[in-house]
């Protein structure tokens, strides 16, 4: 996936949250188990989001990109950011979304809870 695309998904989810009453605490937040895409802040909960972008869905759903192995890494990096953090007690999810093209626009499909540690 081209760059270009990844940070259009990433800017369409941002907006999908903000515009739903999310505050958007950091993007692209990186730490040595690996990056995550958005951290978001409502109702005294932190949202650690993924952001999977395709063009095109034909094979697979963009979700199963986000395997076991990738759930981890984002599971331990979300530790790391807590750790650091004035949210380091607020509970924690971990939402999916995918973001694809539509009709003069995006479609954004958010899977709240995909997965937990």
């Amino acid at each position: 996936m081209s760059g270009v695309l990844g940070h259009t998904g990433e800017a369409v989810a941002a907006k999908y949250y903000i515009q739903r009453g999310y505050l958007l605490l950091n993007h692209n937040y990186r730490t040595r188990m690996g990056e995550l895409d958005l951290i978001l802040y409502k109702d005294g909960g932190v949202v650690f989001a993924e952001v999977k972008t395709r063009t095109r869905s034909d094979f697979a759903r963009p979700a199963e990109a986000v395997d076991f192995r990738k759930q981890q890494r984002l599971i331990a990096a979300a530790k790391l950011y807590l750790q650091n953090s004035p949210y380091a007690d607020a509970p924690a999810r971990f939402d999916v979304v995918e973001v694809e093209p539509a009709a003069g626009g995006w479609r954004v499909h958010c899977i709240e809870n995909a997965f937990s540690c």
